[in-house]
């Protein structure tokens, strides 16, 4: 006999982040992304009030594992929660909002860490931060986990690296602007 309460709510509360997370993904594709957000998080209050092990004796998550032994197996509401996370941040990017793009893939990866589209869009908002070291090595490990979206992830590899070329060109104009500028003065006090 299992120990396990269970909300009896919890079915109503995930079809009805089921509905709302549709909208959102509805939302997002029609370009509309304040409202595609404003669902994504109204779902995200259902699914965050029902509990893990409700989750599981509803069925999703599969036989109960000795957690010392295995990972917790996934429950549909972290699968949800994963996609809606993952989701958020794409919302996110297209609003140039990078810093809360890393935050939200971040979420989805925390529930799995190799969830290739969250990776896919933290790397990117890490190198439009100008964080180019991590996205590129996220990047690289992306390709030797997943050749599904290798032109992809090629494309983005040398958009970031021509990215950072010419941050580093412009970086090294200022310096040599101001080295030109030391020697001119030392000259001119020389003299």
């Amino acid at each position: 006999m299992s120990n396990v309460s269970t909300d009896p709510d919890a079915p109503r509360k995930i079809a009805t982040a089921k509905e709302k997370k549709d909208v959102a993904d509805q939302a997002f594709k029609s370009g509309d992304l304040p409202a595609a957000l404003r669902s994504y998080h109204e779902a995200l209050l259902y699914l965050k009030g029902i509990d893990r092990n409700t989750a599981r004796a509803m069925g999703g998550g599969g036989p109960a594992l000795d957690e010392a032994a295995a990972e917790k197996p996934k429950t549909e509401v972290d699968e949800m929660l994963e996609k809606i996370h993952s989701n958020m941040a794409a919302c996110h990017m297209k609003n140039g909002n990078w810093k809360r793009a890393v935050e939200t893939a971040n979420m989805a990866l925390a529930i799995n860490h190799k969830n290739s589209k969250a990776l896919f869009r933290k790397a990117r908002a890490l190198g439009e931060q100008g964080y180019f070291e991590k996205a590129e090595k996220i990047l690289e490990d992306l390709l030797k986990q997943d050749d599904s979206d290798t032109p992809a992830i090629n494309a983005e590899l040398a958009r970031l690296r021509a990215k950072d070329k010419e941050r580093e060109k412009v970086h090294n104009q200022k310096f040599r602007g101001f080295l030109n500028r030391e020697k001119k003065l030392e000259s001119e006090s020389a003299a």
